[in-house]
């Protein structure tokens, strides 16, 4: 009897589970929604002075800004996580479900950078009453914070939390076994999670530089995308790091690397104005 040859089974395609074009717009939309972010972000900053503290802000205006913040910053790093969860629910969803469900995803992980956002308001107005009372002190706070953020970039939640980022593959497989109410909210700020627990000590940074450091917010948003998706991220956290140290030592003596833990300024169109 001749011996039957099995053909092998055809490759998996990266669009096998979401058509190319569904693809295509997936990302469209995740990056329209974060220029978005970024455009809502600059105007607000263009009316507000850089100043320590929550900037007078009541904590419900604060997290509203804090969000749209989060959404400018951290969408174009997230979007290759929520599509490749786009493709794993595309057999069971379609068209107004499929967008309910990735709505689902963005908005839990917009939500676990909420309740940072209570965190980082309570880091702000304790900064903010010490240095109205002690205006020398911001010095102090700042070398603290960048020493505390350097300490993060190179410790073993940020190992971890970085290690789940660039691969969460395995993770979006655990996800699959959540039970369907909430699920993909549930998935997002599961996330989202892994994702304060990665990049917090980034974010801290603003306090020294300002809340509403359209620059700085730029330059950490690059540098949280090249961490999570370039090929040589965990270095790029390790020289973050030093690049901290070397401002922690710095801070006390150099007050321009301290804009949000100076006197109020004026806002950004006012300067401009000025100097037009």
């Amino acid at each position: 009897m001749p011996h039957l040859r099995l053909a092998p089974p055809a490759p998996t395609r990266p669009g096998v589970l979401l058509p190319a074009r569904d693809l295509a717009v997936a990302w469209f939309l995740m990056v329209l929604l974060a220029a978005l972010a970024w455009v809502l972000t600059i105007g607000q900053a263009r009316h507000m002075g850089m100043e320590p503290g929550t900037m007078g802000l009541a904590l419900p205006l604060f997290l509203l800004l804090w969000v749209v913040m989060m959404a400018a910053m951290m969408l174009p790093s997230v979007a290759p996580v929520a599509i490749t969860w786009v493709r794993g629910i595309n057999r069971r969803s379609a068209g107004p479900a499929r967008a309910l469900r990735i709505a689902g995803f963005v908005s839990g992980y917009l939500l676990a950078w909420t309740a940072f956002g209570l965190l980082a308001y309570g880091a702000l107005a304790a900064t903010g009453n010490l240095v109205d009372s002690n205006p020398g002190a911001g010095r102090w706070i700042g070398a603290a914070v960048f020493l505390l953020a350097a300490a993060q970039q190179f410790g073993p939640l940020k190992r971890v939390c970085l290690r789940h980022c660039r691969n969460p593959m395995f993770q979006l497989l655990q996800y699959s076994r959540y039970r369907p109410w909430a699920k993909d909210l549930r998935v997002g700020t599961h996330h989202g999670l892994y994702c304060v627990g990665c990049c917090w000590g980034l974010m801290i940074v603003l306090i020294p530089l300002g809340v509403m450091n359209v620059a700085a917010m730029a330059g950490l948003a690059a540098v949280i995308f090249l961490e999570k998706l370039w090929r040589q991220g965990p270095w790029l956290a390790w020289a973050v790091g030093l690049v901290f140290l070397v401002l922690a030592v710095l801070a006390p003596f150099q007050d321009w690397l301290l804009p949000g833990l100076g006197t109020s300024g004026p806002p950004m169109d006012q300067m401009a104005g000025r100097t037009g």
